[in-house]
């Protein structure tokens, strides 16, 4: 009874002014690429993310929770999909869900290894199924789709940012980590318009829209930090009775949040721009990155070359 009026509520969200929507027409195909890594847990580097144990915690923690909000991408975008008629953002769509796919497919091999290397994963799958399973997948499927598209923008501006410093990603010699984190990034930035596109398309109510960035939020920039607190205490405890631990702490927050240079804590501005009622996600160019980057992870001697297995473009169908 009361999920049922909760529904009927969320799909009377909608916008009261015409949308712009882009020309589809213009956008250019995203390939599926299919990598092989093979990671090991004991080539894991603890400090791989600029030499610090707290930042790198950190990602270890996100990259769990990752495949569990890729996993909702996906089944949303599936769902959202059989109501596009544009046959390019179909198309798009069909990209954005087969990326997905795969970096779910890596995530979940990396993670395997963390857990090699005593990272808390068995215990955080548990916590982050259950939370999805029965919180966010229970959700309406509009409001799914808002949350969709929330979530493509954190990751959307992650990416930038780490595609403006890739030098914090050769703080290591640990090349696994280095090219699942780079050809992630990549491809965040590469499909980052569709969910938002799709969202405008099918309902474009700015209410809910924030309501889904709120709920990004709250996961990426509160449960993922609030976990992370935890890996020391579950991992290896003694270490927090030393100076040097947390010290390392003090800077790897700095280097998570810090206003200066932090991965969220310098794109606050970035992430917030998400709220005002005329944004699009490409009203940020990451063009001239997409270049390099492709050039830099793809071609002969790329850090993603060693790995590549194969790549496909889904066909525009017309009928």
């Amino acid at each position: 009874m009361i999920s049922t009026a909760v529904k009927k509520s969320f799909n009377k969200l909608k916008f009261q002014r015409e949308i712009e929507l882009p020309d589809f027409a213009s956008k250019s195909s995203i390939p599926i690429r299919h990598l092989n890594i093979g990671f090991d847990g004991k080539e894991i580097d603890v400090r791989f993310y600029m030499d610090n144990q707290f930042a790198t915690l950190f990602f270890a923690t996100l990259s769990v929770f990752l495949t569990y909000g890729e996993d909702l991408v996906i089944e949303t975008a599936r769902h959202h999909r059989e109501f596009i008629k544009d046959p390019i953002l179909k198309q798009r769509v069909t990209s954005l869900i087969g990326q997905e796919a795969i970096h779910s497919k890596l995530h979940n091999e990396y993670n395997d290894a963390l857990q090699d290397a005593e990272y808390p994963v068995a215990l955080y799958r548990f916590l982050g199924s259950n939370f999805f399973k029965y919180v966010f997948l229970k959700f309406p499927q509009p409001l799914k789709l808002s949350m969709m598209a929330g979530i493509e923008h954190f990751t959307a501006v992650l990416a930038e940012y780490m595609m403006k410093h890739e030098k914090n990603f050769y703080y290591s010699d640990d090349e696994k980590s280095r090219a699942l984190w780079m050809w992630h990034m990549l491809e965040e930035s590469e499909h980052k318009d569709i969910a938002y596109d799709v969202y405008q398309l099918l309902n474009g109510s700015y209410a809910l829209r924030a309501s889904g960035f709120f709920l990004a939020l709250f996961t990426i920039l509160g449960l993922i930090p609030a976990t992370t607190l935890f890996v020391p205490v579950l991992r290896k405890p003694q270490e927090m009775l030393t100076l040097k631990f947390w010290k390392d702490a003090r800077r790897g927050v700095g280097l998570i949040f810090g206003p200066k240079d932090g991965v969220f804590g310098s794109t606050i501005g970035q992430i917030l721009d998400y709220l005002r009622p005329d944004f699009h996600p490409n009203d940020h160019d990451t063009t001239e990155y997409l270049e390099y980057y492709k050039k830099k992870l793809l071609t002969e001697g790329g850090a993603i070359a060693p790995y590549f297995v194969k790549e496909f473009t889904p066909p525009v169908r017309m009928s």
